[in-house]
């Protein structure tokens, strides 16, 4: 299956909750939700996990789950996204099969190297800036981390698509898409937007340019 190279993930805010969130994404052209689920039980994460799965299906996007592989089995979801404290990559392959695409997040070369053997799909490198939706927060990569990394990336012929996140805003789209990254994630950068779909217009032309 594609990676897409925009990656929208979901959250509460004034604005939306994570389904209304969603929606809207999808209706602006979003084909790629990560669905983030931080609280409530399965019961209530598999009730909203369900719906989002209905959304991303009617608008032909791809629906990943944060952390959960039983909740991304559970509700059909395309995959999940699996966090340096999460499940191993392996353990999460047995449950989700081979079909399903698995994410992980990493925050160094190591990170990279050590997903890549355990065979994930894509990998998500950042934190790019200060972020208030992620709690224990990595070290800030910077646009100098990022290069860093792809450099040593590019000199050990990894090309596993590797999408940059946290924190991210208009501004440094272009000169991290510079670096050599694949595509970029975000998620207060729409969820907080008055108007998703002008900032979306926006992202899609920095990421054609």
């Amino acid at each position: 299956m594609k990676i897409e190279k925009f990656q929208y993930i979901s959250q509460e805010s004034q604005l939306y909750n994570h389904i209304e969130g969603i929606i809207e994404a999808c209706k602006c052209g979003v084909k790629w939700v990560q669905l983030r689920l931080k609280e409530g039980t399965f019961a209530e994460k598999l009730a909203i996990a369900n719906q989002a799965k209905l959304i991303c299906t009617d608008f032909n996007a791809t629906l990943i789950i944060n952390d959960d592989p039983a909740l991304a089995k559970a509700s059909n979801a395309n995959g999940v996204h699996l966090g340096k404290n999460d499940m191993p990559i392996k353990d999460a392959r047995i449950i989700l099969g081979n079909n399903m695409i698995i994410g992980g997040t990493a925050n160094t070369f190591q990170d990279i190297q050590h997903l890549c053997f355990q065979g994930v799909n894509y990998i998500g490198l950042g934190p790019f800036a200060y972020t208030s939706t992620k709690i224990n927060l990595s070290p800030i990569l910077g646009l100098e981390g990022y290069s860093n990394i792809l450099n040593l990336c590019k000199s050990y012929n990894i090309n596993i698509p590797i999408v940059a996140i946290g924190g991210i805003t208009l501004t440094p789209i272009k000169p991290l898409l510079q670096t050599g990254i694949y595509g970029i994630a975000v998620s207060g950068l729409l969820a907080n937007s008055n108007n998703m779909q002008i900032v979306f217009n926006q992202i899609q032309t920095l990421l054609k340019e």
